[in-house]
């Protein structure tokens, strides 16, 4: 098992000039690139044994053991209404923390942290499908790609 920690910045923006930056851990979920802010992630785990809940809603995937804390492991395909990952796919987990617990959104890879311009963030275009335009603030136009900008507050929430 693989686990790499993304140590957290100042807890500030960081400043290009007059342009503020927004900081992202870049991740992909069925070929779409993401972003979660840098300050929302507490940690990035490799591949990991998950238990499953008996009765829990089909996007929680089950728990896992983050050295000795129990965390809910919530699949990111399923909650963004995305097809099942391929049988035997390696996935990776974006651990965040809510309300003191901790929660790991299920993601097919994590890339890199990207640093963007505030200026050249965009909301939600109109085409994009509600199951997405629930969980995402925005969008970034990248060179032949869109970074879709998920909001981890309303990902980790928990219907019940």
């Amino acid at each position: 098992m693989n686990v790499n920690t993304i140590e957290r910045p100042p807890l500030r923006e960081a400043r290009d000039g007059d342009d503020a930056k927004q900081v992202f851990v870049t991740l992909t979920v069925a070929d779409q690139l993401c972003g979660v802010p840098v300050l929302a992630v507490r940690d990035i785990l490799g591949e990991q044994a998950i238990t499953r809940i008996p009765l829990a809603p089909a996007e929680i995937a089950g728990s896992l053991n983050l050295r000795g804390r129990i965390v809910t492991a919530i699949d990111l395909r399923r909650r963004l209404q995305l097809p099942e990952a391929p049988a035997g796919a390696k996935r990776m987990s974006v651990v965040a923390e809510q309300g003191g617990e901790l929660y790991a959104l299920l993601v097919d890879d994590v890339a890199e942290v990207m640093s963007l311009p505030a200026s050249d963030f965009e909301g939600n275009p109109p085409t994009m499908p509600a199951a997405w335009a629930i969980y995402c603030t925005g969008i970034y136009r990248l060179r032949g790609r869109l970074l879709a900008v998920l909001d981890v507050a309303r990902l980790l929430k928990l219907e019940g």
